[in-house]
């Protein structure tokens, strides 16, 4: 009897242990499956925001540009620290604004591509107030001061064109950066966050951030490499090959075109971005050009589009400027009174 008990009981281990594998195996598939459409959803993510991936690639690129060579990736660092701050922020904000308060969303954007077209205006409004040639007395001076202040030339010409301290003009710049990417990141967030709304929360939440830590490290990343190509150009010059040397000259020749070219698109991304974003919330806007742009095809339907997000975006940008410049005229009257 004993011994039939103990074989029963052994029996049922096995039958208990065979039970756990097959629940263990299937919970393993679930899991992969899950890691799969996660994996998809991301891919699906990041194909729907490569647009505003340029701009962000173009923008903060445009943003660290002429800063002193020995500080640009320690600039880049802090810049790419204060985005992951930003998505650090920006990911359970959009979760719960997903979950709870969904209208929000697009008001939030709209207030983001206002300030865009803001900062778009002011900077070419800048360029036609900053005076565009310096004697040989001035470049001595600005070199000498950059030195001794360990910033850019280019930083004490704009801190002196703006009334402000170099090293406080290079902080203000790296904060501009910060503030920038926070609402791009936003627009890349909410793109991707409408893939997977009606995924389970967690599933968007995996999404979220796996689009958000794959963006930082390739903006970032690319940011870095571009800001130290004369470096390479500079390395590649002192190979004994002949083609090295020759492709060396080609960077160190081409990095000052890019680095306008880049301060060029990034200014205009600025009006295609935040022009898209109010103009997303315009509804009459949006649908004529849904309606009218869009089905005549080709170019039209291409750039059509495009040029409304900047002109919208030029617009209201000039009338927050404008608002601004108003506020800061009345305050120190009203102040007073």
């Amino acid at each position: 009897m004993a011994g039939a008990g103990l074989l029963m009981l052994l029996d049922d281990i096995a039958a208990m242990l065979d039970d756990v594998a097959l629940m263990t195996k299937t919970a393993a598939g679930k899991s992969t499956a899950m890691l799969d459409d996660v994996a998809m959803q991301t891919k699906v993510a990041m194909q729907k925001t490569a647009g505003v991936l340029g701009d962000d690639l173009a923008l903060n690129a445009e943003q660290v540009t002429g800063v002193k060579a020995n500080r640009e990736l320690p600039v880049v660092w802090a810049v790419a620290k204060g985005s992951l701050w930003n998505k650090a922020a920006l990911v359970p904000a959009a979760l719960l604004i997903s979950a709870f308060a969904p209208w929000l969303i697009t008001p939030l954007l709209m207030v983001g591509g206002a300030f865009l077209c803001f900062e778009g205006v002011e900077k070419i409004l800048h360029l036609f107030h900053k005076k565009q040639a310096h004697d040989e007395k001035e470049a001595v001076h600005d070199a000498n001061e950059a030195t001794l202040k360990g910033v850019a030339p280019s930083s004490v010409r704009s801190a002196r064109d703006q009334e402000m301290d170099p090293v406080a003009y290079e902080k203000q710049k790296v904060s501009g950066a910060i503030r920038t990417d926070f609402i791009l990141s936003a627009e890349i967030l909410a793109i991707a966050l409408g893939t997977v709304s009606t995924k389970p929360i967690w599933e968007q939440a995996a999404v979220l951030v796996a689009v958000a830590l794959a963006i930082t490290i390739f903006v970032y990343g690319l940011v870095a490499g571009i800001v130290r190509m004369d470096d390479v150009g500079a390395w590649l010059m002192a190979k004994s090959s002949s083609i090295a040397k020759a492709v060396g000259r080609g960077l160190i020749a081409f990095t000052p075109w890019l680095m306008r070219g880049l301060s060029i698109v990034g200014t205009a991304a600025m009006f295609m971005v935040g022009g898209s974003l109010l103009v997303h919330g315009i509804k009459p806007i949006e649908l004529w050009v849904q309606q009218v742009l869009t089905p005549m095809g080709g170019i039209v339907a291409m750039l059509g589009p495009v040029l409304v997000h900047v002109v919208v975006g030029a617009i209201i940008g000039g009338a927050v400027v404008l608002c601004v410049e108003l506020w800061r005229k009345l305050r120190p009257a009203k102040v007073a009174h």
